[in-house]
């Protein structure tokens, strides 16, 4: 979620600066605080996932219902840039699955600039696969695992599913998820103008590599694919343009533009008890009530 081309918006600047605050700076506690209000900490658990880099991921279980069928999983990727954020600043987004009835695991990944593209793709590759392993005793479905993103984190599920060399990595290949739920993502953003990308994504003949437009080639699983119309941070073409891709390619896929909402507000949205059009579709995607 950084100024990344002419599919972005103008404002990518001060968002940048908003979120330092909001995850740099003294200000990040009171935010956090205010988006998780309601979340009972006591009800989430936490789970060491990759241990050869010390990473983590928070454990949200399903509210159980007597004969009902074994919930879906919902790996939650959190957005930030590819360098900010972390899980815990997103349990709003877990607990409220969680009551609908999924059980929902949100991992840490390495971040820029220590940490540069691919190494979030591989680490994201390890909580998915680390996901379908512990499913059961979780109580949630191993043949049901879906990946689930926003802005930053909906450009590394969508790449996951689109370029099988990740999940590969962990002898899995795309069709092994039930599907991927994406909110507001980049997929489409050559060239990259901003220095702060760079020491993302690395050196510019590596940037193609980046771009999940780039990998549709048919073997992906059902796509949901949600942005907001008043988003001016990461543009609606990028969700058009891959929506375009999968179709072309024979792939399943939704696109729902979303009236009314920004780049943070479709995942505010997701915070409430009587579904918002985002939450509705993604509860109707992972197969909830």
């Amino acid at each position: 979620m950084i100024a990344l081309s002419s599919h972005l918006g103008p404002p990518m600047r001060l968002l940048i600066s908003l979120l330092a605050c909001l995850t740099l700076g003294g200000c990040s506690g009171a935010y956090y605080r205010a988006i998780n209000l309601g979340v009972d900490d006591d009800q989430v658990g936490s789970e060491l996932y990759d241990e050869a880099h010390g990473l983590s991921l928070d454990v949200h279980r399903p509210v159980a219902s007597a004969g009902a069928a074994k919930p879906p999983v919902v790996v939650f990727v959190h957005g930030g840039s590819w360098r900010d954020g972390d899980r815990q600043g997103y349990r709003f987004v877990g607990q409220r699955l969680a009551r609908a009835g999924a059980l929902v695991l949100v991992p840490d990944y390495r971040k820029a600039p220590r940490h540069a593209f691919p190494d979030f793709m591989y680490d994201t590759a390890r909580a998915v696969a680390w996901a379908r392993a512990n499913a059961e005793r979780l109580g949630g479905d191993p043949a049901r695992v879906f990946v689930m993103g926003h802005s930053a984190g909906a450009h590394i599920v969508a790449l996951l599913a689109a370029d099988a060399r990740y999940l590969g990595s962990v002898g899995m290949v795309p069709r092994d998820l039930a599907g991927v739920v994406a909110l507001a993502g980049p997929y489409d953003f050559l060239p990259l103008t901003d220095p702060e990308l760079w020491e993302v994504f690395g050196k510019q003949a590596d940037w193609p590599l980046s771009q999940p437009v780039n990998f549709v080639d048919g073997d992906e699983p059902p796509f949901l694919l949600m942005h907001g119309r008043k988003d001016k941070i990461v543009w609606a073409i990028n969700s058009e343009r891959l929506q375009a891709k999968l179709k072309a390619a024979g792939s399943s896929v939704r696109y729902v533009p979303i009236d009314g909402e920004g780049h943070i507000g479709l995942l505010l949205s997701l915070r409430g008890e009587d579904p918002s059009p985002a939450l509705a579709e993604t509860l109707r995607f992972l197969g909830l009530p």
